[in-house]
């Protein structure tokens, strides 16, 4: 039996994968063109990251999901709780992402290869964190969760909207943020040049 929540997080999962690439890809394209990268479109996307994944989708996971699958397969627990710890760095590292960007665009070049390194960084600890969720805490929950539980998930996932998975249109304050990120960014999250060579 499919579940809507399972679907959202999946969904979600791959609207922050995306926009994670584009990411790598607009400062891998800049860096190749010698040029610097645009900033209005690097500060909507980091703040996409913080205001749609880090505030709403991985509240919901530790709040809601992992301790009803903490209650029913306690032999994941170890694997829970290093979980719950990367969504508590993943707090910090959006704040020390979002600073990086900052001293990028206010001191230039000499902090280009911080900030470069510091996304690379924050790219692989979220694709390995999304990966143990999709290979290990997903399939317990199917396994595992009685009806009543996804009743209750599903309930609490449908209130998440992100627009960047194509199940909602955004809510008109997040209408120019997302318009900016789907025009200007490249692909695969956004329709802007990628320059691919």
């Amino acid at each position: 039996m499919r579940h809507f929540s399972l679907d959202v997080i999946r969904d979600e999962h791959q609207a922050l994968a995306a926009m994670l690439r584009s990411l790598s890809m607009m400062l891998v394209q800049a860096r190749r063109e010698n040029a610097m990268p645009d900033f209005e479109v690097l500060r909507a996307m980091v703040f996409y990251i913080d205001e749609f994944p880090e505030r709403l989708h991985h509240t919901k996971e530790s709040e809601l999901l992992f301790p009803k699958i903490r209650a029913r397969v306690p032999e994941l627990g170890a694997v829970l709780d290093r979980l719950d710890s990367e969504h508590a760095q993943g707090e910090r590292a959006i704040r020390d992402l979002e600073h990086g960007l900052l001293a990028f665009e206010v001191m230039g070049e000499p902090r280009r290869a911080a900030f470069e390194q510091a996304v690379e960084t924050y790219i692989r600890f979220y694709l390995a964190h999304m990966g143990v969720e999709e290979s290990e805490v997903l399939p317990a929950a199917t396994r595992a969760l009685t009806e009543a539980d996804w009743d209750e998930l599903d309930a609490a996932f449908a209130a998440n909207q992100d627009p960047l998975t194509g199940r909602h249109e955004a809510t008109p304050d997040y209408q120019p943020l997302f318009r900016r990120i789907l025009m200007q960014a490249p692909a695969p999250i956004g329709l802007g040049p990628s320059h691919a060579h």
